[in-house]
């Protein structure tokens, strides 16, 4: 772990403006719920640099502002310091897993995986991009699913 035993958790997707920011806001949330707010760190990054600095998309917004999530991050593309600044790099889907992958090169201690993998009885392992499909809801059911598992594996893990 990371700065006086936070867990620092970072989720990734390609414009961090649908899937990522849903993913920090839902696990915000479940962190803060459980009281562990001063324990775990959340954050969110794109691969991509095209809406640095945009809103999260209407879609995410309005389905995190449907379940009572509040979110109002800004996109950010992730930094080769990220790599080296989180515990856990989730990736949204296998072309971004394998981007961090290869950006990390194997020389960063976190655990870069897919989301997913943490969605117990979850037959789908990529996170699906609502960008232009508009299935916010769908995405929302697989992220917190996963959310609610990363959060059990993390507390396991570091006895939070």
């Amino acid at each position: 772990m990371q700065q006086n035993d936070r867990v620092r958790v970072l989720f990734v997707c390609l414009g961090n403006i649908c899937r990522s920011p849903m993913a920090e806001g839902v696990f915000s949330h479940l962190v803060k719920e459980a009281g562990l707010g001063d324990r775990i760190v959340v954050d969110s990054a794109g691969t991509g640099d095209w809406h640095i600095g945009e809103r999260a998309h209407p879609g995410t917004r309005d389905i995190l502002k449907q379940h009572d999530i509040d979110y109002d991050g800004r996109a950010r593309q992730l930094t080769d310091a990220d790599l080296g600044a989180f515990d856990y790099i989730l990736a949204m889907d296998r072309n971004n897993l394998a981007d961090l992958r290869a950006r990390a090169n194997g020389a960063t201690p976190a655990e870069i995986r897919l989301f997913l993998d943490y969605a117990e009885g979850v037959n789908e392992r990529e996170v699906p991009d609502p960008y232009y499909s508009g299935r916010f809801e769908e995405v929302y059911r697989l992220v917190r699913a996963a959310a609610e598992g990363l959060l059990d594996h993390i507390r396991a893990r570091h006895g939070l």
